[in-house]
């Protein structure tokens, strides 16, 4: 039963076609489009690709942007479904005040590290961080509640807003370093060094909390700029939202 997993960012579109909806699944092909390109995949990408029978995928552009993803779509008979966050689900308990108004992005990411954290052993406190357009700093306990999370802006949102609220800062991107002795590299520093400021506030919470130090789990197209400042140990996971899809279908799929 081939399976059609589809992460629709702010930024970009990401799928990838499994030979079947559950982890472990071998990998058919892989692909990504910006989203001003979201037309090009039926006649392009998706054109050559086996007919999926199960599509499940998560959202957070918008329901325009889901509409013209359906749009490509219809070269298939698969009906599309998209991963709404609820009160529980694949073993994670939604602690948000109102559970559907988390981010499903955020809500998928944390169903796929928290299965990741039992695979490798006892279950554990976690903290899940994804670092794209914007980001997310989750709190996970042991028993697989999640706690409440943070939502800061990215590298690029955050030079922008300076860039636009502060005359004279158009400068290109600099390198991160402990004393930084020019606007380039301060810039990049100050956001750089925010971000891990971020994780390393909300270990120490989780720390408080739950009476043991978390495992750090890191996804998201720039957390590999991200991992030489991080001051706590961690594994960088290449697409967090995909071993959720994967998990999530595994159960709604059997």
């Amino acid at each position: 039963m081939t399976f059609l997993a589809i992460d629709v960012g702010n930024t970009r579109l990401k799928w990838a076609l499994h030979e079947a909806p559950g982890p472990g699944a071998a990998l058919l092909a892989q692909g990504a489009e910006f989203l001003d390109h979201i037309e090009r995949l039926a006649e392009g990408a998706w054109a050559s690709l086996p007919t999926p029978e199960r599509m499940l995928g998560c959202v957070v552009a918008g329901d325009a942007v889901k509409r013209r993803v359906e749009e490509q779509m219809e070269l298939w008979d698969v009906a599309p479904q998209w991963v709404v966050a609820s009160a529980q689900e694949a073993g994670l308990i939604n602690g948000y005040d109102h559970p559907t108004r988390l981010g499903c992005d955020r809500w998928v990411a944390m169903i796929g590290a928290r299965q990741r954290i039992l695979a490798q052993g006892p279950a554990r406190p976690l903290v899940v961080v994804m670092v794209g357009t914007a980001v997310t700093v989750e709190a996970i306990d042991a028993q697989g509640r999640f706690l409440g999370g943070l939502i800061l802006p990215g590298h690029g949102i955050m030079l922008r807003a300076l860039e636009s609220g502060t005359a004279g800062l158009h400068v290109p991107t600099g390198e991160v370093c402990m004393f930084p002795t020019n606007t380039s590299d301060a810039l990049t520093s100050g956001g750089t060094y925010a971000i891990a400021g971020a994780v390393e506030r909300m270990v120490q919470h989780v720390i408080a909390h739950c009476g043991s130090e978390p495992a750090c789990m890191m996804t998201g197209g720039a957390g590999w700029k991200m991992a030489p400042s991080m001051t706590r140990p961690f594994e960088l996971v290449d697409n967090l939202i995909f071993d959720g899809l994967l998990e999530i279908a595994a159960r709604r799929f059997a």
